[in-house]
C-alpha cells in the first residue's frame, strides 16, 4: 500500500501501533508527520523533494490508563514501518 496521503499515513500508523501495542488502545492521535529520507547520503543532484522517501510520524494512544507517545518512521511505497521508538509514556491529567 502506497503511503502519500493523511488519511493513509494514519490508516499505516494506527496498524502498526495495533500491532505492536494490542488493539484495545483508545483515543489514538496523529500529533505531527513529517517528509523524511532515509538515506542522506543519497546523490546530491537529486532535489530534496525527489529523496523524500518515507514520513516521520509521531503518534499518541492511550492504554490502560498511561498516554503513550510514539515515533515512527513509515516508506512511503510500501507503508512498512522501518523504525519505532517510544518517546515517553505518563498518566494523564
Amino acid at each position: 500500500m502506497s503511503v502519500t496521503t493523511s488519511t493513509h499515513i494514519e490508516e499505516a500508523s494506527k496498524k502498526a501501533i495495533e500491532s505492536m501495542y494490542g488493539s484495545n488502545i483508545q483515543d489514538f492521535k496523529v500529533r505531527v508527520y513529517f517528509p523524511y529520507t532515509t538515506d542522506p547520503i543519497l546523490d546530491r543532484s537529486n532535489s530534496a523533494d525527489s529523496r523524500i522517501d518515507s514520513w516521520d510520524v509521531q503518534v499518541t494512544f492511550l492504554l490502560e490508563e498511561n498516554q503513550y507517545t510514539v515515533d515512527l518512521i513509515i516508506l512511503k511505497k510500501s507503508g512498512q514501518i522501518i523504525y519505532s521508538r517510544l518517546i515517553d509514556t505518563m498518566i494523564p491529567l
